[in-house]
């Protein structure tokens, strides 16, 4: 491959040598600046999803980003940029609520989640303007930062005016919640309106959008909120309805969340009241949530469970044994949202309990409802705080880039260098030893 490019770059530099006139449409247009037909970046460091690459590497694309080679600098011609730092795909967030973008700063940080869940939902109405405009700065800055992909949750058709032509690839979540068995037909149906407006969208890409993407699946999806929000008779709805279909759920994000299913007592019951939620025909089941709400869902659905903040290693061995089983053996993904963990419970996620069972992580910024910013960089800065940087950044890096590609489903076009892809190219800066230090900053290049 790397003898063929150079004959092209070599052919397609001589035509330039020369002044050429041309006429298209009775138009005359005269070429006598060089046309560049493919993009050449080196670094420090090159993470190609996988693993890092061997010094002096160069990564060549074609003018659409698309990956056409990876080839030592000394064979890759001229025209090269040089970047300080590190490379990689571009980053996949696995969990956001763009739609909850007009909260930044709105709901004070230790307040815990029952307080949270109330306070997002006495606050999350606002003027159409306010919301639309928010919506579009979340959106680029997550573009400029690198982001590339999202799954994203969505309880309204907000977020649809940006996502139509968006250079972001979004995976839509239709959230489903209703925590009375009696009402879980009507909830399901008032969220239908929603994901026929996102399932619309869909096809009208399908139509215009050459990308790759398109052909591998629906990107929009109904999916449940939490275990603290979804009734038995709703679970079991949204599994007829999600059958081979990936979902993400909210899972045990503070300690009330077991305690309810347990115990059938925690900060919940007052949340319940407050609202007016009858829950007398709750039934608590002795176990944690997660162990309560999994077996629901027995149609081969890959699931992204979010937070994770309080899930034990008892937790971790019901998951694996119970994706390995007849009713589910679909993939089981952890996405650890840190920042909004610390912003809310002040509690970091089991990290290192989740990497000693070799479980499927990833990454995701959540809201700003609930974060500071909606910057992937700065999830992995707090990853290896958290954990002393013990953990080795080109693993945390898979897990932001290659596993999340994985898990949306789009493995195919984002995620790795690797020759026919279009994952973006995002810059690292300040560097040294393979190490991020405070001043690290991420930008995309491409």
């Amino acid at each position: 491959m790397a003898t063929s490019l150079r004959r092209t770059l070599v052919q397609f530099t001589f035509m330039q040598l020369f002044s050429t006139t041309a006429y298209f449409s009775g138009c005359k247009f005269t070429l006598s600046q060089p046309i560049n037909l493919y993009r050449k970046f080196a670094a420090d460091y090159i993470f190609n999803g996988y693993q890092l690459l061997a010094p002096q590497q160069t990564i060549i694309t074609d003018d659409k980003g698309c990956i056409v080679d990876i080839m030592p600098v000394q064979d890759a011609g001229d025209e090269i940029q040089q970047l300080d730092g590190l490379i990689c795909p571009g980053f996949i967030n696995t969990h956001c609520h763009i739609e909850l973008s007009h909260l930044k700063g709105s709901i004070p940080e230790g307040g815990g989640l029952v307080n949270f869940v109330q306070q997002v939902m006495a606050q999350r109405k606002a003027t159409e303007e306010v919301v639309q405009q928010a919506i579009a700065d979340a959106a680029a800055e997550m573009y400029q930062s690198g982001i590339v992909a999202v799954g994203d949750i969505c309880n309204t058709a907000n977020s649809i005016f940006h996502k139509e032509n968006s250079p972001i690839y979004w995976h839509n979540f239709i959230e489903v919640s209703g925590f009375v068995d009696g009402a879980a037909v009507k909830r399901l149906a008032e969220m239908e309106h929603v994901y026929r407006q996102f399932k619309k969208m869909d096809e009208q890409r399908l139509t215009s959008d050459n990308r790759q993407t398109k052909a591998e699946h629906s990107p929009t999806v109904y999916s449940p909120h939490s275990p603290y929000s979804v009734s038995k008779k709703l679970f079991q709805l949204i599994n007829e309805q999600t059958a081979g279909q990936l979902i993400s759920i909210h899972n045990q994000e503070c300690v009330a969340e077991n305690e309810l299913y347990q115990l059938k007592t925690g900060g919940f019951l007052a949340l319940y009241k407050n609202f007016g939620i009858d829950i007398s025909g709750f039934e608590n089941t002795g176990l944690t949530s997660l162990q309560s709400w999994m077996p629901y869902f027995t149609h081969q659905q890959p699931i992204i469970l979010v937070h994770n903040t309080f899930t034990s290693q008892a937790d971790i061995a019901f998951t694996r044994e119970y994706s390995q089983s007849q009713k589910n053996s679909a993939a089981i993904y952890h996405c650890l949202c840190i920042n909004a963990n610390l912003y809310i419970e002040q509690q970091a996620p089991p990290i290192n309990l989740l990497r000693a069972n070799n479980c499927a992580i990833l990454i995701g910024t959540d809201s700003y409802a609930s974060n500071k910013q909606l910057n992937m960089l700065e999830e992995i800065k707090s990853i290896q705080r958290a954990t002393n940087n013990n953990i080795p950044l080109q693993e945390v890096l898979g897990w932001a880039t290659i596993n999340g590609a994985k898990a949306l489903q789009v493995k195919h076009v984002f995620g790795s260098f690797e020759k026919g892809k279009q994952p973006g190219i995002v810059h690292i800066n300040h560097i040294e030893d393979m190490q991020l230090s405070a001043q690290s900053t991420a930008k995309r290049i491409i």
